[in-house]
């Protein structure tokens, strides 16, 4: 397999709140990033005292997974964690360019939210594969379905193109790490959700064996 092959770069966009943070730490931990006996303390990814203070993610920050899947092929993730607020744009801006693909996030009960509509903006402009992850729909006022019709209208209203809009979607509650592909579905880990963005998200398209820029 060629090496730009085993790569996947994909960011992470959420309004604020959205469960963004939290479901990476999970991908991390189900990845075998840290050892079984590790502490571990939650929002890894959150490591800026303000961010730790005030909940959110302010700062964009790269890590990286392996993951195999079930070919027997591991891939490398390149997972970039962009910040879920308007005021932070230039910032979701930049990183989104280094990524190939969006994991686009909506809570299943709020739907989506202004900042939704921003990151996605964003995404669409670039060009990127994007992936719907309905997440929160362990909560009692979840409404997937009617989140589901209200993100492709988004979709439409920002004028994605047909590719993009047809998108794949994975259902998670990302506090226990789990997630699936079908609401009827049992969720038992986030195999799912590696296995589409091995699949919908496209390698780099960088030469590995070209000389440095």
């Amino acid at each position: 397999m060629p090496a730009n092959e085993r790569l996947r770069n994909v960011a992470i966009v959420a309004h604020v709140d959205h469960g963004k943070t939290t479901l990476v730490d999970h991908m991390l931990r189900q990845a075998g990033t840290f050892r079984e006996n590790e502490a571990v303390v939650d929002r890894v990814m959150d490591s800026n005292a303000l961010e730790r203070e005030r909940g959110i993610t302010i700062l964009a920050k790269n890590t990286s997974v392996r993951w195999t899947n079930d070919k027997g092929k591991t891939i490398k993730i390149n997972i970039v964690d962009t910040p879920g607020h308007a005021d932070f744009g230039g910032e979701v801006e930049r990183t989104l360019r280094m990524a190939d693909g969006v994991l686009l996030l909506v809570d299943a009960a709020e739907g989506p939210l202004p900042g939704t509509r921003f990151v996605l903006g964003k995404s669409i402009e670039l060009g990127h594969r994007i992936i719907v992850v309905i997440n929160k729909i362990d909560r009692p006022d979840a409404r997937p379905d009617e989140v589901l019709n209200e993100i492709f209208d988004l979709f439409v209203d920002l004028e994605a193109s047909d590719e993009q809009t047809d998108f794949p979607v994975v259902y998670a509650i990302g506090k226990l790490g789990v997630a699936k592909t079908k609401l009827e579905d049992e969720a038992k880990n986030l195999d799912p959700l590696f296995d589409a963005i091995i699949s919908q998200v496209p390698p780099p398209k960088g030469d590995p064996s070209a000389p440095l820029q």
